[in-house]
């Protein structure tokens, strides 16, 4: 940490899973810093804000910045760096403490601090430094999922970006530096067992923290150094499964487990987006890209997270590209050329299961199922129907909402 540099830490998480708690909890302990606080709620009135201003122990409102009626990733990124600029002007604080709201994603917010907005005045890479992303899980929400096969969080989407909470929640478990799994206390000891290790699947670089009613040791998220902005881009645990081929026994970790499923052949559309909206509910995550018979020019992908899933192209492949592009591929990650094909060049199928107690050989035969037969390899995929084609993104399942 760069000592002429303010400390940031920032509070992500869906909505009731208790970060104004935390937040409360962290300005009214005895840690001896003077700590500012930008307050992001998507109401038109900062109800949050004002709680805070109610019960911390702060000595003015103007350390106290209210973002509202939009998101500080996007519609108010700029105002929310007009505001910090305003604080370290006055420079009578010793740390700047965020709290996004629900359906706040963290990369965006990490950039604007870490990278600064084009479309803001005040740069904060002189000034600030990120130093913590903290997010904050609802343990009981998790759980009832768990037992009930329902969404992993009950908040209900405020904006028009057509994303889901639950993408936006696992987007706050898989970019962070510690993830406070709190209400512990409605949980059973058994489960929250359980919850670590499906958390610690999703994001295994971050500390996790058992917490009730946000009640955290300060040290714990202040002043810790721990973020590193490609660290945390890299470090969700879908991506470590690509990258390691990794297979865990899931007898070994309370029933949680996952699995690369890689084929070099592609998939037939209608089978493949019929078995995409029947996954098991005991998936919690599936993340990854596939090649789908008749968009040779495309790499599908594919979400899930939670019961929202979502499929549609995602990016070219290599072998779409000019020779020369090509070649700058290959100089910067030899290792492509592993999986190259004379014939198809990298187009191949490479998916990451994260689950709980679901038959993986079974998914597996599912999915062989949806893989184009000998006779099929032989046919005119052109004919097939491309069930993605209506919407860039097509969304395949959203249920128990």
């Amino acid at each position: 940490m760069n000592d002429d540099h303010i400390p940031v830490t920032v509070l992500s998480g869906s909505l009731g899973a208790g970060k104004t708690t935390v937040l409360n909890r962290v300005l009214t302990a005895d840690h001896g810093l003077d700590v500012a606080v930008v307050v992001n709620d998507m109401g038109e009135v900062n109800v949050d804000a004002e709680h805070v201003a109610k019960q911390s122990d702060l000595a003015g409102d103007e350390e106290i910045i209210e973002m509202s009626n939009g998101c500080i990733c996007c519609r108010l990124r700029g105002d929310m760096l007009d505001e910090v600029g305003r604080l370290a002007d006055r420079r009578e604080f010793d740390y700047l403490l965020v709290e996004s709201s629900g359906i706040s994603e963290p990369v965006p917010v990490a950039q604007t601090f870490a990278m600064g907005f084009e479309d803001a005045s005040f740069d904060p890479t002189g000034t600030y430094e990120l130093d913590t992303m903290v997010t904050v899980v609802n343990a009981h929400s998790f759980w009832e999922s768990f037992d009930s096969g329902s969404a992993l969080t009950n908040q209900q989407l405020e904006d028009d970006s057509g994303r889901v909470p639950e993408e936006v929640l696992l987007d706050q478990i898989e970019f962070c530096d510690v993830l406070l799994c709190n209400k512990c206390d409605l949980v059973p000891d058994d489960a929250l067992e359980e919850i670590e290790v499906v958390l610690e699947r999703l994001q295994p670089r971050a500390k996790i923290i058992r917490t009730e009613f946000g009640d955290v040791d300060p040290d714990e998220i202040l002043g810790t150094g721990r973020f590193d902005f490609q660290q945390a881009q890299d470090s969700a645990g879908w991506k470590h499964e690509l990258k390691h081929d990794h297979h865990h026994d899931p007898q070994e970790e309370h029933g949680v487990t996952s699995f690369v499923y890689q084929r070099d052949r592609p998939f037939h559309p209608k089978r493949i987006a019929t078995l995409l909206s029947d996954l098991p509910d005991e998936l919690i995550r599936a993340k990854g890209f596939f090649w789908s018979a008749g968009r040779e020019d495309v790499a599908m992908g594919v979400d899930k997270a939670g019961t929202s899933v979502r499929a549609g192209p995602s990016g070219k492949w290599l072998a779409t590209l000019p020779e020369q592009e090509r070649k700058k591929y290959f100089a910067a990650r030899p290792g492509l050329k592993d999986d190259w094909s004379d014939e198809w060049g990298d187009r191949m199928t490479r998916l990451v299961f994260i689950g709980r107690e679901f038959e993986e050989d079974a998914l597996i035969e599912r999915l062989d199922d949806c893989v184009l037969t000998d006779d099929e390899m032989d046919e005119n995929w052109d004919a097939y129907i491309d069930p993605f084609e209506p919407q860039e993104r097509r969304e395949l399942a959203l249920t128990n909402q």
